[in-house]
């Protein structure tokens, strides 16, 4: 089963990453307020960006380099990402 890095957005318009191994499960916890602390007052969420990866470590990983991104840079990987 693959893993997945995802963004997903609050009503504040802060962004959120992390990883999972079910997307649809996972941003329905963050709305029934189960998970981050950091995104509690700022729910509902939005999936905004997911990527496949491989496996737990490569999602780690890409989760890594996607938290070390500037906000315009995060940005930009969402709107190139719903590009066609």
């Amino acid at each position: 089963m693959s893993w997945y890095v995802y963004m997903v957005r609050g009503t504040d318009e802060s962004l959120y990453t992390g990883i999972t191994k079910d997307l649809k499960r996972r941003v329905k916890e963050h709305n029934g307020k189960v998970g981050s602390k950091s995104l509690l007052g700022k729910l509902p969420v939005e999936l905004v960006h997911s990527e496949i990866c491989a496996d737990r470590s490569s999602a780690s990983k890409r989760e890594s380099e996607i938290k070390k991104l500037s906000r315009d840079e995060k940005l930009t990987l969402i709107s190139l990402a719903l590009k066609p």
